[in-house]
């Protein structure tokens, strides 16, 4: 868990503003037994989890793609190679959705802006050098070429609900509650 208190503060109260803004059909499926506080989530979306990310093409038309995704500091982080579509429409259109489904047991729903951590010749984000060592020591040092093949972004999150009916079967425990 890499989450700061402030982090987690954030994040639970993200969840809380989501759901509460949802409709009454979601508040139905998504209640109370239902859904993970946020540090119950950061204990569970740890290494890289697989999101379907969903960008818009400059017709408006949706697009949904796999990318590896890494929860760090209550919001998700993921790349892509430079010349991807997905790239061209995060620069154009920065409004994207992400989803982590792990079948029945975990569903895990963010809409948000993406934020691009290291622009091709432009200025990177200021903790991008913490980044890119997580990311270099996850996927090895040699991976890719860094400052050319791939572009990293972070998604802020404007709305994230947390589905997990079973906290046992995510891999958290319910005296963390």
């Amino acid at each position: 868990m890499r989450e700061t208190p402030d982090d987690l503060h954030r994040l639970q109260a993200l969840l809380d503003s989501s759901l509460s803004r949802s409709t009454a059909h979601l508040r139905s499926i998504i209640s109370g037994e239902r859904t993970l506080t946020a540090e119950q989530l950061t204990r569970v979306l740890t290494g890289m989890c697989t999101l379907a990310l969903s960008t818009v093409t400059a017709k408006g038309e949706p697009r949904v793609s796999g990318v590896d995704g890494h929860f760090l500091h209550g919001k998700w982080h993921f790349g892509t190679a430079r010349g991807a579509a997905k790239a061209r429409h995060l620069a154009a259109r920065p409004a994207v959705s992400a989803a982590h489904m792990r079948g029945e047991d975990l569903g895990v729903f963010t809409h948000g802006t993406a934020e691009t951590l290291n622009p091709h010749r432009g200025e990177p984000a200021a903790d991008w050098p913490d980044l890119l060592a997580y990311f270099r020591d996850f996927y090895g040092d040699d991976a890719f070429d860094w400052d050319n093949d791939v572009v990293f972004y972070r998604l802020h999150p404007q709305w994230m609900a947390v589905f997990a009916p079973d906290l046992a079967k995510v891999g958290g425990k319910a005296d963390e509650a």
